[in-house]
């Protein structure tokens, strides 16, 4: 049991050792004995205060990837780590940009057998009628999403900024994201789920090969849940979807032939 953390949204197991990004932190506890683990350390204190730690992944190239949410809904954070994509080694130094302004990069995921990091962002709320629908998108090294100035409106202030996969629901309050290749129940081929928080449901993004990206079609994949957020894939080819408003996980699996 591990307890003493705020808003703990970010979990990876490597080699003995589970990493977790929780608001204001970055813990790594090993010596795990089936109950409890023996050690902990922070490698990372921050890195922004009022910053909200998010989704983390191990890139192929042994560094991590981790999204912090602006802290603010539109105003321009002071420090250039607000509303980013960072990364680092396993031992936390060598904190640096990945990608640069994006308002909350929530969910991270990558492609599987690829680099190619896959991230939900929750849009800012201030704009009434002009709000974006949250998005997901494949993120590069490097690139810079220009909030809070751009926000899918187009113009000159969005020049050559990346374009999303996929448009989701306004207010979504986007989730994880899980990649699903083959088939699951009534689901084939290649799809990203992202579940909304808000929106009280989980999004289907059928995932089509495009020259060197992909395009995304929406569709509703699960509905009648309260808040679903925690998202990812279990065993003998399932989904495992947790109700952050009632407290319920549910197994979404194959069902058996007949």
């Amino acid at each position: 049991m591990i307890g003493g953390l705020k808003d703990p949204l970010g979990l990876v197991w490597d080699g003995g050792r589970l990493y977790v990004s929780s608001v204001g932190r970055v813990t790594v506890y090993s010596g795990f004995d089936g109950r409890h683990f023996a050690d902990q350390r922070t490698i990372i204190r921050g890195p922004v205060t009022g910053g909200e730690n998010n989704g983390l992944v191990l890139l192929p190239d042994g560094r991590f990837v981790m999204g912090i949410t602006a802290s603010c809904d539109h105003c321009l954070p002071r420090s250039r780590f607000s509303g980013s994509i960072v990364t680092f080694r396993r031992d936390g130094s060598d904190l640096k940009l990945y990608a640069a302004r994006i308002r909350a990069p929530v969910g991270l995921t990558l492609y599987p057998g690829t680099s190619k990091l896959f991230v939900t962002m929750d849009q800012r709320n201030d704009l009434g009628p002009a709000t974006p629908g949250d998005v997901l998108a494949v993120v590069a090294p490097g690139t810079d999403w220009r909030s809070p100035q751009c926000y899918e409106q187009g113009g000159a202030v969005c020049a050559g900024v990346p374009r999303p996969l996929a448009v989701l629901d306004k207010h979504a309050a986007v989730g994880p994201v899980v990649i699903v290749t083959g088939q699951l129940g009534r689901l084939t081929g290649t799809s990203a789920l992202v579940s909304e928080w808000q929106s009280a449901k989980v999004e289907r993004i059928a995932l089509v090969k495009r020259g060197s990206g992909y395009a995304g079609v929406v569709s509703t994949w699960l509905t009648g849940l309260h808040n679903p957020l925690a998202l990812t894939l279990g065993p003998q080819r399932s989904v495992l979807v947790g109700d952050w408003g009632t407290g319920t996980i549910y197994r979404i699996s194959r069902p058996s032939a007949r």
